[in-house]
């Protein structure tokens, strides 16, 4: 016997000491490390930096543009591949040239021309008006930048909302698990009561039998769930999946009232107003493409050449340069950039017609989670007077069974309707939480 009690003592002992190693999580802890694992919001910041990287390649179009050409040329006489570009001079050229000198003028058959050719040159063109077409598409990027910023914060909180959900969640299948057991427990203790009373009734003792049956199911199930949910957590809270938990955040016995303001701006009404404001700047920078642009531009040249390589870069080459004004008018384009213009002002028509939708879907959701929470906030004390009775009328029955005074059947229909009622109001405590939740979500 002594043995048996050193190690029932033992195996006590290795579980209290599991439990002292759980790691403690809190709902604002868990909040925060799912914030900082979820794959949605650093997709959100990789958005709002590609928007900020538009901003920059439409920004560089105020700036002054630098290109530079160089180009190497070898001309080939077509008749003689293999000889000297070169050109045959008439000998009907020295005698006219003879008369006009008043000389003789001897002139070569053929004149060679330098047939290796360096050309190098380097333009710079500064625009300095263009209508509207870089304003408006920097203005456009620019409200891009806010509606990626609005999506962020959108995706912010839905990802703590259902980091919130989550938590509950779990802590609701702890509490299931502690209510299953319990409700087994004292099936057990009914049972037991029934059997050291003596000879114990036979259609009774199967009707416990089967009570346990179902109960020690019904904890089967409440476990895994609760294993399941604890799973989930640990996923997306970047926690090692073997680490225990103990969530210390509990229920509350009390609700405060929400005193929640009308609702005026959501991040998503934010997203749709500067999408709209995106497309039309848009809109107005493709009309703009078909005015004209004033820029400044500058030029310079060198050019080289040749009989050979050898002494292309001597002294016979030329260089010459260039400033001015330059005019660019579109004359035709097919029709193109009112077509752009066109798409542009029918996108931003649908995104206002997804605002209008959104305000009136919005304010029916966020009116429903407040009128959802006072009523179950309202409903709250009547349930807990319904379980506490319910929970009388058990321990009434309860006293009465192990007398001999009611039968396993009445034991048990008290005993469901306090399960019933114990997992009513768990449910109802959960619903008023994720309520009050889903004011913040839509309106903090």
């Amino acid at each position: 016997m002594r043995k048996i009690n050193c190690a029932m003592f033992a195996v006590l002992a290795c579980l209290a000491t599991n439990a002292s190693y759980a790691m403690d999580l809190s709902l604002n802890d868990a909040v925060d490390m799912i914030l900082d694992e979820s794959q949605d919001l650093k997709k959100a910041d990789a958005n709002i930096k590609q928007a900020e990287a538009q901003l920059d390649a439409v920004n560089a179009n105020r700036w002054f543009k630098i290109d530079g050409t160089a180009t190497y040329m070898n001309l080939i006489d077509v008749k003689n591949p293999t000889k000297s570009y070169s050109v045959d001079l008439p000998p009907e050229l020295g005698g006219a040239l003879s008369q006009i000198a008043g000389q003789t003028v001897s002139l070569p058959t053929s004149i060679d021309i330098p047939d290796n050719m360096f050309m190098a040159g380097v333009s710079v063109t500064q625009p300095i008006y263009t209508f509207g077409k870089i304003g408006n598409a920097v203005r456009g990027v620019k409200s891009a930048i806010k509606m990626a910023q609005a999506s962020h914060e959108i995706t912010r909180r839905e990802v703590k909302y259902s980091a919130v959900d989550l938590y509950w969640t779990a802590k609701m299948t702890d509490e299931i698990v502690k209510i299953s057991r319990a409700d087994l427990q004292e099936a057990r203790d009914a049972r037991r009561s029934l059997t050291s009373a003596g000879r114990a009734n036979r259609s009774n003792l199967v009707k416990i039998e089967s009570d346990i049956a179902t109960k020690e199911i019904n904890l089967s199930n409440a476990e895994f769930n609760r294993d399941t949910a604890h799973r989930m957590l640990k996923i997306l809270a970047g926690i090692d999946i073997n680490e225990e938990l103990n969530l210390t955040d509990e229920f509350p016995d009390e609700f405060p009232d929400l005193n929640a303001p009308e609702l005026t701006s959501t991040p998503q009404w934010d997203a749709l107003n500067e999408q709209i404001q995106m497309y039309e700047r848009n809109a107005r920078s493709q009309r703009a493409n078909a005015l004209p642009t004033l820029a400044a531009t500058a030029s310079y040249n060198y050019i080289a050449y040749g009989p050979n390589m050898a002494n292309m870069f001597g002294s016979d080459n030329m260089q010459s340069a260039y400033w001015g004004l330059a005019l660019q008018v579109p004359i035709f384009s097919g029709g193109a950039n009112m077509a752009n213009a066109t798409v542009q002002a029918m996108n931003a028509e649908s995104a206002r017609q997804d605002l209008d939708k959104s305000k009136k879907m919005t304010t029916e959701e966020y009116n429903r989670a407040i009128d959802q929470y006072n009523h179950l906030r309202g409903n709250l004390q009547t349930l807990e007077n319904a379980r506490d009775l319910a929970a009388k009328a058990y321990d009434f029955s309860s006293e009465r069974f192990a007398s001999g005074q009611t039968s396993a059947v009445e034991l048990a229909e008290v005993s469901a309707g306090l399960y019933q009622l114990d997992m009513a109001l768990l449910q109802a405590k959960y619903n008023i939480l994720m309520s009050a939740e889903s004011v913040k979500k839509l309106g903090e």
